[in-house]
């Protein structure tokens, strides 16, 4: 099965982004927007593995100590709009440990470099220079309280996002 590690969110959050989606859509924006029960923060993306049991226990074995993450804004990388998380340590290091965990148990994941972001939309077209942000930015904070073990599948309607684990934060 295809699995990630991410952060889901609470709904004041999942409402802000969605606010985001709507202020694109009003500039003009066309592309593949994020369904609203498949926005989250990916933090390892792991691809097939028939090891999800194994991979929730490193999750518990790596301390997690409840955090707070920010969204600021959006970005723009090649034909992706992201919400812009704001630089946090904590979650930095967090998800430095948990993939040196991985790494050391032998479960192989994509080694690109973490960048923490949110995917609004994928091939966003329609305007060449978006309005990276709205009349006022629009900004909402998180308490992260865990993690998920997530297993993503297609399906003809798109991707479908499944929790399969949860690691609570302390």
């Amino acid at each position: 099965m295809r699995l990630f590690i991410a952060i889901n969110f609470d709904e004041n959050m999942t409402d802000a982004l969605i606010e985001m989606q709507d202020d694109l859509i009003r500039s003009g924006v066309s592309g593949n927007f994020t369904r609203e029960e498949n926005l989250h923060m990916t933090l390892v993306f792991i691809g097939e593995s028939d090891e999800p049991e194994k991979i929730e226990e490193i999750m518990r074995d790596v301390p997690l100590r409840s955090f707070t993450i920010k969204v600021s804004g959006m970005m723009r990388f090649k034909d992706m709009i992201f919400a812009r998380v704001v630089d946090n340590p904590d979650l930095s290091d967090y998800v430095k440990r948990l993939r040196h965990a991985l790494s050391d148990n032998d479960i192989d994941f994509d080694k690109k470099k973490f960048m923490s972001h949110i995917t609004l939309v994928r091939r966003a077209g329609g305007v060449k220079n978006i309005p990276i942000q709205s009349d006022e930015i629009i900004e909402e904070s998180m308490r992260v309280k865990g993690i998920s073990l997530m297993k993503s599948e297609q399906s003809k309607h798109g991707m479908i996002y499944t929790e399969i684990g949860y690691v609570r934060a302390f």
